[in-house]
């Protein structure tokens, strides 16, 4: 696969953001949230499926080769963490959600947002089953169904949908001013 200096350039802003957006903590209540997801969201919305999902690809490959840039560090041992579902979800989210904005009719709030949420079921569809899988299976910490539901996703859902406004609002707003990669 051949990559433009200018796809590779936005590739690793996007890794970049994520990374920053990674360690960027927002106390709210007892919990605590960063702004990875947006900036998946937004790679997604801006670069494309393709190119949002080989930038957020290599993000998790970087965590995974040992480059700490995942929550709590990085090797391949966080493929054992509850957590990292959400990682490989990440990838298909900027997939996803960069395809169905571009077979928008109208770029718009709706159709961005419409894509936004679409990802983040994306996201929470991954993430819950492995976060389930790990607990019970591997790290012998059994949750069930109805926890992981609960904790890891209706709880989630207020904060990641106000993530979804915003990368949908940031997204117009960069189609707008012509930064959206057609493919």
């Amino acid at each position: 696969m051949h990559l433009s200096t200018k796809e590779l350039i936005l590739c690793a802003l996007f890794i970049a953001l994520i990374t920053v957006g990674t360690f960027i903590k927002i106390p709210v209540g007892t919990d605590v949230y960063t702004l990875q997801f947006l900036f998946t969201l937004l790679a997604g919305l801006l670069l494309g499926p393709r190119l949002g999902a080989i930038a957020v690809g290599t993000y998790v490959v970087m965590g995974l080769v040992g480059i700490p840039v995942f929550a709590s560090g990085g090797g391949p041992g966080y493929i054992a963490q509850p957590t990292f579902g959400y990682l490989l979800g990440f990838i298909v989210q900027a997939w996803v959600n960069g395809a169905w904005a571009r077979k928008a009719k109208q770029i718009n709030f709706r159709s961005l947002l419409e894509a936004n949420l679409v990802g983040m079921v994306i996201v929470y569809l991954f993430g819950l089953v492995w976060f389930y899988v790990v607990s019970n299976y591997i790290i012998n910490a059994p949750i069930s169904v109805w926890a992981v539901i609960w904790y890891c996703g209706i709880l989630q859902v207020i904060p990641d949908v106000v993530l979804c406004v915003g990368a949908a609002m940031l997204g117009v707003r960069g189609y707008k001013a012509g930064i959206w990669l057609k493919a």
